[in-house]
């Protein structure tokens, strides 16, 4: 039997990198995938190097408003199947490649805000999906999902 067989897994950053490979083994697992992106000519391109059990959201995770559209698509399609989200693996970065006199402040603040508070996941997003989790859990009285500290404060 595989290990995520029947898993539901939400992977940002998906489509290319660690995102790809931990969404192309998860789907070895028997787990089906969500995995998201900014450029959708990437997401289709891995959407066919996954091959099957996956779903692609275009999403920039440093935008609130895709954040919500990721969220809204994902509860549609697993709720219209009586399943949860059971891993959601924030993996979404960005790098800048400048040389060290042409950094601003704003470039290591962009860079720092995605990359280091919850990698682009709003601390209430992530809450969301595991609070669906958690109520399905309960529901099914299997064990609950546990929540990430919330970090005192965070640069907007």
């Amino acid at each position: 039997m595989s290990k995520l067989k029947g898993k539901v897994a939400v992977i940002t950053g998906g489509s290319s990198g660690i995102g790809l490979a931990t969404a192309k083994r998860f789907v070895e697992e028997d787990a089906y995938v969500f995995i998201t992106g900014r450029r959708q000519t990437e997401l289709n391109k891995a959407v066919k190097e996954i091959g099957k059990c996956v779903t692609a959201v275009r999403s920039d995770v440093s935008k609130l408003e895709d954040l919500d559209n990721l969220y809204r698509t994902v509860a549609a399609q697993i709720a219209a199947q009586k399943r949860k989200t059971d891993i959601l693996f924030a993996n979404a970065g960005i790098v800048e490649l400048k040389q060290t006199p042409d950094v601003t402040p704003e470039m290591c603040l962009r860079v720092w805000s995605l990359d280091c508070f919850l990698t682009g996941m709003d601390y209430e997003k992530m809450k969301a999906f595991l609070e669906t989790s958690r109520e399905e859990s309960a529901a099914q009285h299997t064990p609950e999902v546990k929540e990430f500290p919330k970090p005192a404060s965070r640069p907007v």
